[in-house]
């Protein structure tokens, strides 16, 4: 896999959105009912930065903040982590960080996300262009920072100078629909992406809302793999997934555990994918890395500090070696 050259530098650049989260407290509380609130860093490429970084990679965002306490705030979270944020730019105006309210409960879970006026959809084409690509082995994006202008066209961009430079493009699909203009404008844009990635990881709904159906999703993951992109993660939820790579179908199951919330899997199994994938391990093993990331996450309030480091994640594996079979 030539992608894999890149990811093994173990640095990755990430361009996509931070914000921050609210998680009713105590686990099982529902937003209606909330007294107190776990507050966390946020946003789907700043959790995937921080989770790799907590499994001993690199990691650099590039986004918009809000020029406000709340920026700020998305700031220190990032330092705190120990993410790069060098290209991380304050906007000021109207523009606001994205928040999240999400419940830690599964049963009748309940999501709320603001992204009216968004700080990341104001990235814009200086921001892409000011950065040195070739510091970097990789790129990594997600379905949302593709929902608005300037920052669609942005990520375009950033793509095109990434794979200029030499780097395999990873694209989780990640659609969101509260997000978009139109789903029809959504499906035309997903798909541009994904025909310009060369790592794509999604859901059947993702991938099936690209074909056009549901039930064509798999075989639009089959074409990707089959044409554009390296290798294909084509995820199932609790069916497992199926990674499409060179020719082959590997087939995997998930970890049985006891869910406190379903927020933060697809985020965490990225993290763990990449970072593992970064050290060498092998496909197999890295995709049940990645899946014992999610596992781990999704038994843990909020999404960023949920996420594993190394001897958590070993422990996990290490507890469970017959588990995550086809």
């Amino acid at each position: 896999m030539k992608a894999l050259e890149g990811i093994r530098q173990n640095n990755f650049l990430l361009v996509g959105r931070v914000g921050i989260d609210f998680c009713p407290d105590p686990p099982g509380t529902r937003t209606r009912d909330m007294q107190t609130a776990i507050v966390a860093m946020g946003g789907s490429a700043a959790n995937t930065a921080a989770g790799i970084v907590k499994l001993g990679g690199k990691a650099a965002l590039v986004t918009c903040v809000s020029d406000d306490s709340i920026g700020a705030y998305c700031l220190n979270q990032l330092d705190h982590y120990g993410v790069d944020r060098q290209h991380v730019r304050k906007v000021g105006g109207e523009a606001r960080n994205s928040l999240a309210i999400y419940e830690s409960r599964v049963a009748e879970h309940q999501t709320v996300i603001y992204r009216n006026g968004a700080a990341d959809f104001q990235m814009d084409m200086q921001d892409v262009e000011a950065v040195d690509y070739a510091a970097y082995g990789a790129l990594i994006t997600a379905g949302t920072v593709f929902a608005a202008e300037p920052s669609r066209s942005a990520a375009f961009r950033a793509i095109e100078l990434a794979k200029g430079a030499g780097l395999p493009v990873i694209f989780d699909v990640d659609y969101r629909p509260y997000s978009w203009p139109s789903a029809a404008e959504a499906a035309e844009v997903l798909s541009r992406a994904g025909d310009l990635s060369d790592v794509i990881v999604g859901n059947d709904e993702e991938f099936g809302f690209m074909a056009g159906d549901i039930a064509m999703g798999l075989d639009k993951a089959r074409a990707l793999a089959g044409s554009t992109a390296e290798l294909v993660v084509y995820k199932m939820g609790p069916e497992g997934a199926v990674t499409l790579y060179q020719g082959d179908e590997i087939r995997t199951g998930v970890f049985k555990v006891d869910a406190l919330k379903p927020t933060g899997a697809g985020d965490s199994f990225m993290a763990g994918l990449m970072a593992s994938l970064a050290k060498g391990v092998a496909l197999p093993q890295a995709l049940r890395a990645g899946s014992a990331c999610a596992a781990i996450t999704v038994t843990r309030p909020a999404c960023a500090p949920a996420m594993p480091y190394p001897d958590d994640l070993q422990a996990f594996l290490d507890a469970r070696p017959e588990e995550l079979t086809a």
